[in-house]
């Protein structure tokens, strides 16, 4: 899956990703390979990404909006 994560200023993070964990509105929730389509808006908190090499990151936001369609992932993030 491709992962972007954007805020007003700068891009965050690019790269191909197993897992995302995000903070939305009702909860934490996962986006894995094959995701069906989903926009949501996010809360404040942590996104954490684990790269396709086993890395895992973390970045923290203040909100935003994720879309997933053909395991590709947008995040517009509040920082």
């Amino acid at each position: 899956m491709h992962l972007e994560i954007v805020t007003p200023e700068k891009s965050l993070y690019s790269g191909e990703v197993e897992l995302v964990q995000l903070p939305g509105k009702n909860g934490s929730f996962e986006i894995l390979k094959n995701h069906a389509p989903i926009v949501s808006s996010l809360e404040k908190g942590t996104i954490k990404l684990k790269s396709v090499g086993g890395e895992e990151i973390f970045f923290e936001i203040n909100g935003g909006v994720v879309e997933c369609k053909k395991n590709v992932i947008s995040v517009l993030a509040d920082n």
